[in-house]
């Protein structure tokens, strides 16, 4: 789904959708696929439901998992929403490191073991 792209980032392509939800979501399996293979580190108990910090458009957002959205979409509140959509997009995945980092900033804390 995701290829590396940089040092602190993954590119893949979505279908990126606006929804009336409060959060951006994936599909909850995918999610957690993307989750167990990039944020991962293979040591005791990960957390497969902490945020995927996506960048689109210029700006990131927190992504969580959501059993209603069809896989390969990116469904989007609304007011984060522009004319365009919906569309297929270049979407940035931050790596488990700078995901950490941006979360935090934000104070969430993704990678503590459950």
């Amino acid at each position: 789904m995701f290829e590396r792209f940089s040092s602190g980032y993954y590119l893949g392509e979505l279908y990126v959708e606006p929804h009336d939800g409060e959060r951006a979501v994936i599909r909850r399996a995918d999610h957690e696929h993307v989750n167990e293979q990039l944020y991962a580190d293979g040591e005791g108990v990960e957390r497969l439901d902490a945020p995927l910090v996506m960048k689109v458009d210029g700006g990131h957002i927190p992504v969580g998992g959501d059993d209603d959205v069809p896989s390969g979409t990116l469904a989007i509140p609304r007011g984060l929403a522009d004319e365009t959509l919906p569309d297929r997009r270049n979407v940035l995945l931050a790596d488990a490191d700078r995901a950490e980092t941006l979360l935090r900033w934000e104070g969430w804390e993704p990678f503590v073991n459950a």
